[in-house]
């Protein structure tokens, strides 16, 4: 198992090592201690899983309080995935970064809590599966607008598939300072 920094500190794109042969393949997803040796420590208390088709685009999504720390892969077909760093006081605030998760290349990405998270569906179908650090809570349920121009991510689709929810998210600039996870040093 390996480890891709990426220019956000604490999000890292992970590679499992896979065994492969004629008759298919295995990797560990997870391995508390392997991923502890990566920096990673989590305890995942929620998995959710996903299917989307071509277009869809999901995000960009938090939770405040109660934040969330995510670890997500792809189980089938391509995503562009994507987390910003929404912690108030942060130096890399409003900062994104990216990954392609395909289930060909069963490449994971850690999104730690305090980031908003989104991706967009590059295949036929995907289906997503995400690993939480703390369960879902609908009061502390938050979104990002998708193509917020102050964040600035370059999506690969031009026209997505979102929802009512996603459509209607604010800017960062105008989502109120105590609705945002603060950054600790």
């Amino acid at each position: 198992m390996k480890s891709i920094q990426t220019a956000l500190p604490g999000v890292v794109v992970v590679e499992p090592q896979v065994f492969e042969d004629s008759r298919g393949f295995f990797y560990e997803s997870h391995h508390a201690a392997k991923y502890a040796k990566l920096g990673i420590h989590a305890n995942f208390v929620q998995t959710n899983v996903s299917r989307s088709a071509k277009g869809v685009l999901r995000g960009l999504h938090y939770q405040w309080p109660h934040p969330q720390g995510k670890l997500v892969s792809v189980l089938e077909g391509e995503v562009y995935d994507v987390a910003v760093d929404i912690r108030h006081g942060s130096p890399t605030f409003g900062q994104w970064v990216s990954a392609m998760l395909t289930a060909d290349n069963h490449r994971h990405m850690w999104i730690p809590a305090g980031f908003a998270h989104g991706f967009c569906v590059l295949s036929d179908y995907a289906t997503f599966t995400y690993q939480c650090t703390t369960l879902y809570d609908p009061a502390a349920d938050a979104s990002i607008c998708w193509n917020d121009a102050a964040i600035g991510i370059d999506w690969p689709v031009s026209d997505p598939v979102i929802s009512a929810k996603d459509a209607k998210a604010p800017l960062l600039a105008d989502v109120p300072v105590d609705r945002l996870p603060p950054f600790e040093a």
